[in-house]
């Protein structure tokens, strides 16, 4: 046995063997159109995540500017200066897991339907401070 064979147990020449990487096209993140569909991207997500899913939550949409630990850091921020209360997040948090907004001409969710959107105007401009939700004129 040669000592090439040794080096080359395959018996290939190594030079003439290219490996290569697939192609990977990454497009430019594509910003919300407001806080109510950042947070329910946010909702999904997480309950994807403690469901065990092994993927993101739409894998063939388009990628986001952020994760959704951004998401909740404003809510977070907004909590901390007072801005919102736990009210405000836990309606945000059982309705976003529904995946729907609460009905405002329903009765028994007029109140729901008003501190989720009192939370949701709190919660749009630091989204849109930080690129997340996309400007009104764009």
């Amino acid at each position: 046995m040669s000592l090439a064979a040794l080096r080359n147990p395959c018996g290939r020449d190594m030079a003439r063997i290219s490996i290569k990487a697939p192609r990977v096209t990454v497009s430019a993140p594509v910003p919300f159109r407001d806080a109510q569909e950042a947070w329910f991207w946010t909702m999904a997500a997480l309950v994807a995540r403690r469901e065990g899913s092994p993927r993101n939550v739409d894998g063939a949409g388009p990628s986001r500017p952020a994760m959704p630990e951004d998401v909740l850091h404003c809510l977070d921020t907004l909590y901390r200066r007072r801005r919102i209360d736990l009210l405000h997040a836990r309606i945000l948090r059982i309705w976003g897991e529904r995946g729907i907004a609460p009905n405002l001409s329903w009765a028994a969710e007029r109140n729901d339907a008003r501190i989720w959107q009192e939370a949701l105007e709190r919660l749009e401009w630091p989204l849109r401070v930080k690129g997340i939700v996309a400007d009104q004129g764009k």
